[in-house]
């Protein structure tokens, strides 16, 4: 009534006004409710042994009722062929050549004893056979035309005593060459020649002997050295 006579209102204009103000009071209310201060707990400690897979229904997580099922730890595969054994080819003299399969760990010995034994009267003196084989390997036993010819101790021809490589009679070829072959080259250990051997895997063989430059552990030194001494 103040208010309608002091500023000479009509009833209708003064309800809406009082309307206005009530609903500017209710948003106020609403406004300072909502941004007060709110009470925050702690997270609860995770527990000891829990896998980082917590999602529910899966196999793995604790709300599927099923035991944790431990993450796959990442690493190199095993250097063996699929069913746990390795693969190895054994050619020249012996008597059942071919593909054959071993266990993990085995060595030059178990290859030639898989493929039926060393054939009577092959020498073996450069082959090492306590030489643990990897998957993908092939061993040559006495060759024939290879790399280094066999001679006695007083200079005699082949097959009259052998005593073992006395010296290069051709170019030893990089891509058939083995491991131990590759050994009797000057300056060549075992580490260096199964590097020659995996860069020959990975590229498919050797196309020409510059390539041997690209093989780890062999520098412009070694290469003069080798150059003449191999071919591809």
């Amino acid at each position: 009534m103040w208010l309608q006579l002091r500023c000479g209102l009509e009833p209708r204009p003064l309800a809406a006004l009082g309307a206005v103000m009530v609903v500017a009071a209710v948003l106020a209310g609403v406004h300072f409710w909502s941004g007060r201060p709110q009470a925050v707990s702690a997270p609860e400690p995770v527990k000891e042994g829990a896998t980082a897979s917590g999602v529910p229904g899966d196999p793995g997580s604790e709300d599927s009722g099923a035991p944790l099922r431990p993450e796959p730890s990442p690493g190199l595969p095993p250097a063996v062929a699929p069913g746990g054994q390795i693969v190895v080819d054994v050619s020249g003299k012996v008597r059942r050549p071919g593909i054959r399969r071993l266990p993990p760990g085995s060595r030059v010995a178990d290859a030639l004893r898989a493929a039926g034994g060393v054939r009577d009267g092959t020498d073996v003196t450069g082959l090492n056979r306590a030489r643990v084989l990897a998957d993908g390997e092939q061993v040559v036993v006495g060759a024939p035309g290879g790399p280094w010819p066999v001679g006695g101790a007083g200079g005699g021809g082949p097959g009259a005593g052998a005593t073992g490589p006395v010296g290069p009679a051709a170019p030893l070829s990089l891509s058939t060459a083995t491991v131990d072959q590759l050994e009797t080259l000057p300056g060549v250990g075992p580490v260096l020649a199964q590097h020659i051997v995996d860069y020959r895997a990975e590229h498919g063989g050797y196309r020409s002997v510059d390539e041997l430059r690209e093989v780890d552990g062999i520098g412009d030194r070694r290469f003069e050295d080798l150059q003449p001494l191999v071919r591809p």
